[in-house]
Formats: C-alpha cells, structure tokens, sequence
C-alpha cells in the first residue's frame, strides 16, 4: 500500500489533528500539494480529497481517505492554521494491511 494506491489525487493531512469530529486542519497558505504533486488552490466551498498514510515499524500499514469542503479556519486553537477540510458524512475511511 502506498500513495500509489489512491483512488484520486488526494492532499496529505494528519487526521491527529482533528479538531471537531468533521473538522480537520488543511493547510497554512491557499496552495497545497496533492499526492500527483499538483498544485491545488484552496478556496471556501472547493471539494476536497484527504489522506493521511502511515507506516509501522511491524509493517503494518494503513491508509485513511475522506472528501470535505474547505473552509476557512476561524477558530483561536491554532491561529496558524488557515485552511480546514470539513469532512462529508461519509466520514473517514480506513484500510489496514
């Protein structure tokens, strides 16, 4: 398994950083390599594609997807931070190998 295996250019995140439930954080700048390397210009309401990958030192590997919406970040948590992904309700989904 590896960022090859995607369904779809998908944008690197760390779903550690969620911040609500559908809620994670995107990006600090309106540009975001997507995992083709393209560039993607955020901007309020634009489809997004997520993923976080990891890799355990057991071998084990796993992948986590979602689609959202970007949204522009106004919470004080982490001022910066100004790019969200709101997660759809499909929510995330994960594969283990």
């Amino acid at each position: 398994m590896s960022t090859s295996d995607l369904d779809r250019p998908r944008i690197q995140v760390d779903f550690n950083e969620l911040i609500e439930h559908d809620l994670v954080f995107l990006s600090q700048s309106d540009k975001r390599l997507d995992s083709n390397g393209d560039t993607v210009i955020l901007t309020d309401g634009l489809v997004v594609y997520i993923y976080e990958y990891n890799k355990y030192d057991d071998g084990q590997e796993e992948m986590f997807t979602a689609t959202g919406i970007a949204e522009l970040h106004d919470k004080v948590i982490n001022k910066s931070v100004k790019w969200c992904c709101r997660i759809n309700s499909q929510g995330i989904s994960t594969t283990y190998t």
